[in-house]
């Protein structure tokens, strides 16, 4: 494994040497989203958009099976790390109560910006306790490609489950790394290295047995986990291999997102049972796990 990871005791890959809080707000607050870092991009194709809203409508049909009196109601949604406010947008527009919370405005001034009244910026973890000393409680807590940035991942989980209501959710997506695709395109020489080993924006590496491990250690339970499309398969055909040449990573993300929106046109119950099945064989470029309090029914 790359000599810059150490394995945490719950299963975990982490960076050894970490940035500390200070230069990691810095970080987020002035580069990421300005500079179009990470997987966010300053522009989207109607494809895409259409991926984005194919993943929130299979998440969110998995709350309307886990919680469907919430669902039938009025929600309140507490995004943390909500970057461009897709997740705000599609709640609010389902006529829930949504609050978001980031380092940066960024990201939702430009493409939601009608969101914009519901999120509060700053460091996150004092958000969080702003929050929780305030007795504050949500239906579902979400985290999209978050646990993977924060220094202290066990910690943030921990610090969450206060924040949800009885029989609320947390939905916690993140990428699929250190994972037995990667592990096999290391094996067959397809790739010379953890090229997903990339510090500052990733401190944390999951798999779905360490995240469900993480998720356990910390007070949840993991009651559905969700895959999507392993899009490091690519690595193992030549032409395709964005790795080696990366001049075909963006038709490799095309073909994902296409190939994605053709299994979301399907019907939604196969849809769901499709993507867990690929969480549970390890495969899927992220993972998506929903997590409810130990205790709680």
């Amino acid at each position: 494994m790359d000599q810059r990871l150490k394995k945490h005791q719950l299963g975990f890959w982490e960076i050894a040497e970490k940035p500390t809080s200070q230069e990691l707000q810095q970080y987020y607050a002035n580069k990421y989203y300005q500079e179009g870092k990470g997987s966010y991009e300053l522009e989207y194709s109607k494809d895409e958009l259409l991926y984005f809203r194919a993943k929130l409508e299979q998440r969110y049909s998995v709350l309307r099976h886990l919680i469907p009196r919430v669902c039938e109601g009025t929600g309140r949604l507490l995004d943390v790390g909500c970057g461009e406010g897709f997740a705000l947008d599609f709640f609010r527009k389902q006529g829930w109560l949504v609050r978001g919370i980031d380092f940066s405005s960024a990201g939702v001034a430009a493409k939601n910006p009608g969101c914009t009244d519901a999120l509060v910026t700053g460091d996150i973890f004092a958000l969080l306790q702003t929050e929780i000393a305030g007795g504050a409680s949500y239906d579902v807590v979400w985290l999209q490609n978050v646990l993977e940035h924060v220094i202290d991942p066990v910690d943030l989980l921990a610090s969450l489950r206060t924040l949800v209501s009885p029989g609320g959710i947390a939905v916690v997506t993140v990428p699929n790394d250190c994972s037995i695709t990667q592990y096999a395109a290391l094996t067959h020489c397809h790739i010379d290295g953890a090229f997903w080993v990339a510090p500052p924006d990733h401190l944390t590496y999951f798999d779905g047995a360490s995240l469900a491990a993480t998720a356990n250690a910390t007070g949840w339970k993991c009651v559905e986990m969700l895959g999507d499309f392993p899009v490091d398969w690519f690595l193992f055909h030549p032409s395709s291999n964005y790795v080696r040449d990366k001049s075909v990573g963006k038709a490799a993300h095309r073909a994902r997102v296409q190939i994605e929106n053709l299994i979301h046109a399907q019907p939604i119950e196969h849809v769901i049972q499709f993507w867990s099945a690929v969480a549970k064989l390890g495969l899927g470029r992220d993972l998506t796990a929903f997590l409810r309090p130990i205790g709680a029914h």
